[in-house]
């Protein structure tokens, strides 16, 4: 059995919390995930989404730009500090590496501004999977830098 492994990035931003909150949940997917890192793709549309994005119980499948898919269910939304969410029906090549991913958004006051943290809890799809977990995670950790470069500017419009 594979240990899940736990991944996270964090950086601030001069604008409130509440704001933050707001922005990072109801941005379209495709406008913070809008480039590929590596093997990490874009993304690049969301289906089977009823209404707008805030509500636990919702689910939605991303469209990778591999052509890969994951259903995303929100699992918790506590404004304005975090809101989370399970990945799973994984299909195309990140099925290889993953089972499921518990994902989190939080945000803490800092200053005058905010503290966006994006983790991951990855559950490796098989033991070669857990090998690769090491590259992976340095991987995500550019993946996950490119995202909150381009939330910025939406952020400060």
């Amino acid at each position: 059995m594979t240990k899940p492994v736990r991944l996270e990035r964090s950086r601030a931003f001069p604008v409130p919390v509440e704001h933050a909150f707001d922005v990072v949940l109801r941005t379209p997917l495709p406008g913070i995930f809008s480039r590929r890192y590596g093997a990490l793709p874009a993304i690049r549309e969301v289906h089977d989404q009823d209404g707008e994005w805030g509500t636990v119980g919702q689910t939605r499948t991303i469209v990778l730009a591999d052509g890969g898919t994951m259903r995303e269910t929100l699992t918790q939304v506590q404004r304005p500090d975090r809101f989370g969410y399970v990945i799973s029906d994984i299909t195309g090549p990140m099925k290889l590496l993953g089972r499921s991913i518990e994902g989190l958004w939080t945000f803490d006051q800092v200053g005058t501004g905010v503290r966006i943290s994006w983790s991951w809890v990855l559950e490796p799809a098989s033991a070669p999977a857990g090998l690769a977990m090491p590259l992976f995670a340095r991987l995500w950790q550019g993946y996950a830098r490119q995202a909150m470069e381009e939330i910025e500017p939406v952020l400060l419009r």
